[in-house]
C-alpha cells in the first residue's frame, strides 16, 4: 500500500523591509492548523492503523477450528490446489500449486503459481507465512505485501498428510489441496459436507484443472 500526500509548495515573494502592508492580516492563531497539516495527519493516522491491523494476527472465522497436533514439516511441499472459492487474485487459473518450505528462522517460504491459460503463461507470487497459535496449531498467517497478513486454518488434514482442507480470514476464502492432482474417490464429497457444517459457500466453490501437464515445459 502506497500512501501518497500531495502538498503544493507556494513561492512566497519577499517584501520591502519599508513598506507597511495595507491588506489585513489573515494569520492564523497558533493553535490552528493549516488544512493541508489536518489532512496529512488524518492519512498518517489513517496509514498507522492499517499497519497496526496489518501486525495483529489475523482473525480464525468462529465456527473454525484449526487442526491440532500437526508436524509442520511434514506440511511442507507442493500441493495442487484442486478446488477453491474463486478471488481476483486467481481468477482464471488453472493447474494451480502451492510450494511450502520451511526457513531456519522457523517462517515459512510460499510459493504460488498457476497456469494462465488465455495468456498461455504461467503466473506466481512469493509470500512469506509463520504459525500464530504455537507450532502444533494449523494456524497460520500468511503475506504476500508487507506487513500485511491475511489467515491459512488448516480445518481438515489427512493422517498421511495426502489432502487439506483451508480456510481463510473468513469463510469465503476457501481451498482444497492435495498431494497428487487429484483426490481419492469419496474425498472430495466429504470435504465439502464438512465445509458445509463450517458454513463455507461451497456453491460457490470451482474444481481446478489439474492434469498433472505443464503446456509451457518449464515455469
Amino acid at each position: 500500500m502506497h500512501v501518497c500526500l500531495n502538498t503544493e509548495f507556494r513561492t512566497m515573494s519577499p517584501r520591502h523591509p519599508n513598506t507597511e502592508s495595507t491588506t489585513p492580516s489573515t494569520s492564523r492563531p497558533a493553535w490552528v492548523l493549516p488544512t493541508a497539516g489536518l489532512a496529512g495527519l488524518a492519512v498518517g493516522a489513517a496509514a498507522a492503523a492499517l499497519l497496526w491491523k496489518g501486525l495483529r494476527n489475523p482473525p480464525i472465522p468462529p465456527t473454525v477450528e484449526p487442526v491440532r497436533g500437526w508436524d509442520i514439516q511434514r506440511y511442507m511441499g507442493r500441493w495442487y490446489e484442486v478446488a477453491r472459492i474463486d478471488h481476483s487474485f486467481e481468477k482464471g487459473l488453472e493447474r494451480t500449486q502451492a510450494e511450502y518450505t520451511q526457513l531456519p528462522d522457523g517462517t515459512v517460504h510460499v510459493l504460488n503459481r498457476g497456469y494462465d491459460a488465455r495468456h498461455r503463461r504461467w503466473k506466481s507470487s512469493e509470500g512469506k507465512a509463520r504459525t500464530v497459535h504455537g507450532p502444533d496449531v494449523a494456524a497460520l498467517k500468511v503475506s504476500f505485501f508487507g506487513p500485511f497478513y491475511g489467515g491459512y486454518n488448516v480445518v481438515a488434514l489427512d493422517a498421511e498428510y495426502r489432502w487439506a482442507m483451508v480456510v481463510g480470514s473468513d469463510l469465503r476464502y476457501f481451498w482444497i489441496l492435495s498431494r497428487t492432482p487429484e483426490l481419492a474417490d469419496g474425498v472430495a464429497a466429504r470435504l465439502l459436507a464438512q465445509a458445509r457444517l463450517l458454513g463455507v459457500p461451497v456453491d460457490k466453490v470451482q474444481w481446478i484443472l489439474q492434469d498433472g501437464v505443464n503446456p509451457t515445459g518449464s515455469w
